[in-house]
């Protein structure tokens, strides 16, 4: 009895995928993909290389767990912003004021993960990045060709822009009130470009 309690306290503590990819995401957004080490990793998480590849493969294969657990846990919530009862401006509005927001309020890393990802110089991380950027991408697509199909891809295009610029301004220091004033300045030129009535209207 006494010599498997001794055992057991002995043993090293179980390795969680799970908790070390929420470490990792810290890693990342707090330093951008292309500045972080698996020797950066593996003293974070307390592991050895091999446990490392073992698990994840690669950088790039955590990476992309990484996103995976971005895009439920930090991502701008697209399917409860761009409601179809709001004017299309004014919800698309409401998205950059959200990511303004967001992108300033990161404690361990500025501007959005995912943005900043698409950046990077690693070609399957960025490709990662990008393919989550798409996604978004083909939402808000989807959302502006409802009700202004001729102005769809120009005005995603305008907000790809715009919510790029916000994060490398988070990213650089602008604080949210800065951010917030430039996303409601978008919001503004929106409203011009795209004057309707809400859904169903």
């Amino acid at each position: 009895m006494t010599t498997k309690t001794a055992r057991q306290r002995g043993r090293p503590r179980q390795f969680d995928p799970d908790e070390a990819v929420a470490k990792a995401q810290v890693l990342f957004h707090a330093r951008g993909y292309d500045a972080v080490t698996v020797a950066d990793v593996t003293n974070v998480l307390g592991i050895t290389p091999p446990s490392f590849y073992a698990a994840f493969g690669s950088k790039a294969g955590l990476y992309a767990r990484v996103l995976d657990r971005w895009a439920h846990t930090g991502a701008i919530p697209l399917a409860d912003l761009l409601r179809p009862d709001l004017d299309v401006a004014q919800a698309l509005t409401d998205v950059l004021q959200d990511a303004a927001r967001r992108y300033a309020a990161q404690v361990t890393g500025r501007g959005c993960l995912v943005l900043e990802g698409t950046r990077c110089q690693d070609r399957d991380a960025r490709e990662a990045a990008c393919g989550f950027s798409r996604a978004a991408e083909g939402v808000i697509h989807d959302y502006v060709a409802a009700r202004h199909p001729e102005m769809a891809r120009q005005v995603t295009d305008f907000m790809v822009v715009t919510m790029s610029g916000l994060s490398a301004a988070a990213r650089s220091g602008h604080d949210v009130e800065q951010l917030l004033a430039s996303a409601r300045l978008a919001g503004s030129a929106l409203a011009l470009a795209m004057p309707g009535k809400a859904g169903g209207e």
